[in-house]
């Protein structure tokens, strides 16, 4: 493991490891209990009710929207385990869906005692413009990813004792993982999922153990409203083809206002980014580290005319990181120029 492995692990926000801890089910906004409250116009909604009258699901694509509905519309209580470079961990799931709102908890059961919580609504999937319509995740990510990816059905299996179709779904390009699936044939849940690096290795394998008693929520889900993007001081450089800006509220009481950050996506695998003065921040070494499954960029760089520290995470090649770091775009507020600061071959060769 690199030198500074461990700093990044500590800096790391808590919202950004629950989030890569429960994701798999789609695009769930991850906001606070307070903003919740206060956003009553969201006012679209699903009625997960309509999943148990629709026909069921034939192609690779249709069980893969199906399973991002279904993890937004069923409620369980689970036993899982995850499996690493860090090791074999157990875990206990609950999701449960209140007034609308989805609720997810995942406890570790062995190791440090951590919980990760969260509350959300349905997401969508990139900012809205004035007047523009952007669709709910489900349905957005499976048109967006088919352009990206190859689905594919690869048969039936077993797992957690129920009876599973298993999906194959494999990049088109070099610069993400691939994923494979085990949807349980009767819920559409994902039971079993396995991430692959470029050359098809397993890197890793978080499954189900026990499935207790799922069943439809009867009732509706609520979308998130439509969100204006930020108007960042930055513009991302160079990002893979299919990557968009995720229309998430990334505020953190973990870190001050100095700290930017942003995420993005292309419907399966995720990017984050991080922006703050050198000057007072906890310095991590220039470099590349790895964090368990993911990785970390961190360069040090001069933009918009100050020291600025760069992390780019993710559970992507690491070469996709280090160019998205190193093609960072800084704008000037006054005369509306982008500077360009290059580090080394990254961004000259590209992946």
């Amino acid at each position: 493991m690199r030198a500074g492995s461990l700093l990044v692990r500590k800096w790391a926000t808590r919202r950004w490891l629950a989030a890569a801890l429960l994701a798999g089910g789609g695009l769930v906004m991850t906001v606070d209990a307070p903003a919740l409250a206060a956003d009553s116009e969201a006012g679209e909604r699903f009625d997960c009710r309509e999943l148990a009258d629709r026909a069921p699901p034939e192609s690779a694509l249709d069980w893969f929207e199906r399973s991002l509905w279904a993890s937004h519309c069923y409620v369980f209580q689970a036993r899982a385990v995850r499996i690493g470079y860090d090791g074999i961990r157990t875990l206990a799931l609950s999701h449960h869906v209140e007034d609308g709102v989805e609720r997810e908890a995942a406890s570790f059961l062995d190791g440090p005692p951590v919980v990760f919580e969260r509350r959300g609504r349905i997401g969508r999937l990139s900012w809205a413009e004035k007047g523009g319509e952007v669709p709910a995740s489900p349905a957005g990510i499976a048109a967006h990813l088919d352009g990206y990816y190859r689905l594919q059905l690869g048969g039936e299996g077993r797992i957690a004792s129920r009876r599973t179709v298993r999906l194959d779904i494999e990049p088109l390009d070099s610069l993400r993982f691939g994923h494979r699936l085990w949807l349980d044939a009767a819920t559409a849940l994902p039971l079993k999922q396995m991430l692959l690096d470029e050359a098809g290795r397993v890197i890793e394998t978080f499954q189900f153990t026990e499935l207790d008693r799922p069943r439809l929520h009867e009732g509706h889900v609520v979308l998130d409203r439509y969100r204006e993007a930020p108007d960042d001081p930055w513009v991302i450089g160079w990002l893979p083809e299919g990557f968009v800006p995720q229309p998430v509220d990334t505020r953190s009481s973990q870190h001050g206002d100095a700290v930017k950050h942003r995420l993005y996506s292309d419907g399966l695998s995720t990017l984050s980014l991080f922006v703050e003065p050198i000057e007072g921040a906890d310095l991590l070494a220039p470099g590349m580290h790895r964090l368990g499954v993911s990785h970390a960029a961190v360069r040090h760089r001069e933009l918009g005319g100050r020291p600025m520290q760069v992390v780019v995470m993710g559970e992507l090649p690491p070469r996709v990181l280090l160019r998205v770091a190193d093609t960072l775009e800084w704008r000037d507020e006054d005369a509306a120029v982008s500077s360009v600061i290059h580090d080394g071959d990254a961004a000259e060769g590209g992946p």
